[in-house]
């Protein structure tokens, strides 16, 4: 099938193409980037006015699939993510029971390729059953193409454990992705400590739960040579960490979700549970640090942690409530609204850190870019269209989100996966 998208302001962060071009798809890659292409096409899509952006490529969602499908399932993700415009997901492994064999690994990858419209890259848990005593089949996770190893959800606590499995990830040439909490620290905590916590009467957590964890885990990287990417940091100090990190050369990348740049504890305004999550909304002080640093690049990558629960799991005080979000469907237009529209970020920065370099870390050279040669995954993003985020209207199974109601600017117009259109603004 061949696809001519005309017109369209095509960013490309690979060829540091920012202009409008007409771009060509034929069986299932980018054929020509050009101006005025007159190719004879199966479908033309006018793209005046909007954005050509590779395919988002989302490192952290949590699938919930299998074991978990009343929150979510590959369908119903996969399906979420494509009107986001996200083309790649990296399905993080605490499933029930726990990812962590290569025939787990390669289960997935198969059931994805028939049930899910995007890609879908399974992660390998570190230790057998994400219980932190003994690794798991990493060699074998990783011949079956999970890319990365993560304990998700928590962090593996023995220092030495966790080494040898950094040392193991080395040796194999894939990553591993840290969840950074020191859960003997929590202590109950269910929202970030300070006077909004007080006024609650809610237990709080503290920025050293996260910031110890980080700065083990940058010295392990530093003695092993692994390849760390810091999931959903939320702190001042993680950015700093990250940034010394950058500065002596480690092989250590940071990611920000979108709700811990765009919300701060002074927008809790009631004890909710959709405002719960791990790591939780910190202070305006580590919100603005966060944005800073995406804005400086010290912070590489935009991701979701997209955790989906059933309504009733949400429902009440934080103190009883689940932990985590949805954000598939939201992602882009709030790093939109609350980054480049306030020109905290160009659009190229937005497009490097929700593709580019996402695909950088998994080795993906064939996404992540839209030049020639390419995988034709892609999103046409319309940066005018204004309106309020409405959780009733997700394909997410998830409802669980801080942002009812709340003012965005731009939405996901088409999303094309290897040459295929999986989401059409409107035909939905």
């Amino acid at each position: 099938m061949r696809i001519l998208i005309k017109n369209g302001h095509v960013v490309d962060p690979e060829e540091k193409l920012d202009a409008v071009r007409d771009v060509l798809v034929e069986d299932g890659c980018i054929a020509c980037v050009g101006k005025d292409i007159a190719d004879a096409a199966d479908e033309v899509i006018d793209a005046e006015g909007m954005y050509v952006l590779p395919g988002l490529i989302d490192l952290h969602v949590h699938l919930r699939d299998p074991g978990l499908t009343y929150k979510e399932t590959l369908a119903t993700g996969g399906a979420a993510a494509a009107r986001g415009g996200i083309t790649t997901i990296c399905a993080m492994p605490n499933t029930q029971p726990v990812t962590d064999s290569k025939e787990m690994v390669e289960k997935l990858h198969k059931r994805a390729e028939t049930e899910c419209p995007v890609h879908v890259i399974q992660l390998g848990a570190v230790t057998k059953g994400e219980k932190g005593k003994e690794l798991a089949d990493i060699a074998g996770m990783a011949k079956a193409g999970c890319h990365a190893i993560s304990e998700d959800g928590k962090s593996v606590m023995d220092a030495a454990l966790y080494r040898k499995g950094m040392r193991t990830a080395k040796e194999l040439g894939i990553s591993v992705f840290a969840h950074c909490e020191d859960i003997n620290m929590v202590e109950g905590g269910v929202m970030n400590a300070g006077k909004k916590q007080e006024e609650l009467g809610l237990k709080g957590i503290t920025n050293a739960v996260e910031d110890v964890i980080v700065a083990r885990d940058i010295l392990l990287a530093k003695e092993t040579g692994v390849r760390l990417h810091l999931c959903h940091c939320s702190t001042k100090d993680s950015v700093e960490m990250v940034r010394l990190a950058k500065k002596e050369g480690l092989p250590v990348t940071g990611e920000v979700c979108p709700h811990h740049f765009t919300l701060c504890t002074d927008d809790i305004t009631e004890d909710n549970g959709n405002f719960k999550m791990n790591p939780p909304l910190r202070s305006r002080k580590d919100r603005d640090a966060l944005r800073a640093g995406l804005a400086e690049d010290v912070m590489d990558v935009i991701s979701t942690d997209h955790a989906p629960h059933a309504a009733n799991e949400k429902e009440g005080s934080m103190s009883k409530a689940a932990f985590g979000i949805v954000g598939l469907e939201t992602s882009a237009a709030l790093t939109y609204t609350v980054l480049v529209e306030t020109g905290l970020l160009t659009m190229m920065q937005m497009a490097e850190k929700m593709s580019y370099n996402p695909a950088r870390i998994l080795g993906l050279d064939k996404k992540g870019s839209v030049s020639e040669g390419k995988t034709a995954d892609l999103m046409i993003f319309d940066p005018s269209k204004e309106y309020r985020i409405d959780a009733d209207k997700f394909v997410s199974k998830g409802r669980n989100t801080p942002f009812q109601g709340y003012p965005v600017k731009g939405e996901t117009v088409y999303t094309i996966v290897d040459g295929k259109i999986v989401y059409d603004r409107n035909k939905r």
